[in-house]
């Protein structure tokens, strides 16, 4: 059985990141697809793990030559995930998460007809200048930049299927378990599971 295709879409600093990290530890025969991206490596990042990261030149010869699903351009650094990638998971049986910003969400969409579409969004605005704040990692200036990113962003909410709120970490993450939970359980899903089983309940 075909596995089916989730997209996780928040504003950087929402925490996105950790929770669907959590979420896949905790839950079976779920993969996040690795994207590929031009920016340099975050202190601890691993190449192959976090991202696939490549330089700008490599990048624009696989848009032109098909390979991305979705690609974008964000902060000055692109983003793409790799078609080849994703349907081999899918057609392994695998359920696959796709951690992607709100446009290479919308181009996926168009894709594929089963797809579950999340948006992550923080509890307030002052919460996510924090979490910005506290990694230490960007200039004042660059967070200034994802803050005023982050509105434009956030407004995209609209065009997916759910929303979880990430005030508290572990209930964030059961919503999310939630969903992935109810998705396997639909009518199209358990026929294929479990079609003998449901066939001899049915039979007269």
């Amino acid at each position: 059985m075909k596995g089916s295709l989730f997209i996780v879409t928040a504003a950087s600093g929402t925490g996105k990141t950790s929770l669907v990290k959590q979420l896949i530890a905790t839950t079976n025969d779920l993969a996040v697809s690795v994207s590929h991206t031009t920016r340099d490596p975050r202190p601890g990042e691993v190449d192959g793990q976090h991202y696939h990261f490549t330089d700008t030149t490599k990048f624009v010869e696989g848009i032109q030559a098909g390979e991305f699903l979705e690609h974008a351009q964000v902060f000055d650094n692109y983003y793409g995930t790799s078609r080849q990638s994703v349907d081999q998971q899918l057609n392994s049986g695998v359920d696959v998460i796709l951690e992607i910003d709100w446009q290479g969400a919308l181009q996926i969409k168009e894709l594929y007809d089963d797809v579950t579409m999340i948006f992550i969004l923080p509890p307030s605005k002052a919460t996510l200048r924090q979490r910005l704040s506290s990694r230490g990692q960007d200039s004042q200036e660059v967070i200034e930049k994802r803050l005023a990113g982050a509105v434009t962003e956030m407004q995209q909410y609209v065009h997916f299927d759910y929303v979880v709120i990430n005030d508290q970490f572990e209930a964030a993450l059961t919503e999310l378990k939630s969903i992935i939970v109810a998705k396997r359980q639909t009518l199209d899903r358990q026929q294929a599971r479990y079609g003998d089983t449901i066939n001899d309940l049915i039979s007269e």
